[in-house]
């Protein structure tokens, strides 16, 4: 899943480099591309693919109608692969993340504290800027491995939203490669399998409490449901994912003001 995770934001913070200050004001603090808006038919717009690595499966991805709103459904086989939308957004001022998803089933071999069960039906991943000289000497040296590797720089920081087995709820699980990734349980169990759960968390205070510091801009979001390492299937369904700068009544559709 490291491969994964690198390649998804890699792009987004690669993507970012601009000497236009027209086109990089025009890009921040923007709300993200929602699922909701688009027809059914192919991927929602401003969400790009991205194929991790040749030799595996790609995960499918679409949208689908649920009742009257459009979600986006992924569906991995032994795969993984996951998309990703560019921002250039300061998480101060648009700290609440709030996103919906649904599963068909847990991976049942998954274990995420370990390389070769480090598998999730749906993921929520944000990759954030910082000072890349404060880095270990071995995750500098990762970085500019990655960077020969896929061509494009790594992200100081990336946190995941995952759905665990067996973790509980708030656990906090470091990538066993890097401690640049770290991923927090927002999900635990079977007791929500089948059924749409919904979240609002502050990330700021999230990615406090994960890196002991202050998070940089936030440049990449994606969703990533993968398969790859414990080589099952899974099905799932994402909501719209949100941005805002105020936290919202639970249930209430947030208004432009808010996004």
């Amino acid at each position: 899943m490291l491969a994964g995770a690198v390649a998804i934001l890699a792009a987004c913070a690669n993507t970012q480099k601009t000497h236009d200050p027209v086109a990089k004001q025009v890009k921040l603090d923007q709300a993200l591309a929602l699922f909701s808006n688009n027809p059914v038919e192919g991927l929602p717009k401003d969400w790009e693919p991205l194929v991790l690595m040749r030799k595996k499966k790609t995960t499918d991805y679409g949208l689908v109608k649920d009742g009257e709103r459009t979600v986006l459904r992924a569906f991995a086989d032994k795969a993984s692969s996951g998309l990703r939308h560019q921002v250039n957004i300061d998480p101060v001022k648009q700290p609440w993340l709030t996103w919906s998803w649904k599963t068909s089933a847990l991976i049942k071999t998954a274990d995420n504290r370990f390389r070769d069960t480090e598998d999730s039906p749906v993921r929520i991943v944000l990759a954030f800027d910082g000072d890349k000289s404060k880095l270990s000497f071995m995750d500098t040296i990762l970085f500019d491995t990655a960077k020969l590797v896929s061509g494009h720089d790594f992200p100081y920081a990336t946190l995941m939203y995952i759905w665990e087995n067996k973790a509980p709820k708030e656990t906090v699980i470091a990538n066993t490669r890097t401690g640049r990734i770290q991923m927090l349980v927002a999900e635990s169990g079977a007791a929500n399998v089948g059924r749409w759960v919904s979240y609002q968390r502050n990330i700021v205070d999230d990615y406090v409490k994960v890196y002991g510091e202050q998070p940089g801009r936030l440049i990449g979001v994606g969703v990533l449901t993968d398969t790859d390492n414990t080589e099952e299937k899974v099905e799932a369904w994402y909501g719209d994912i949100r941005l805002l700068r105020q936290a919202t009544v639970a249930g209430r559709t947030p208004s432009p003001q808010q996004q």
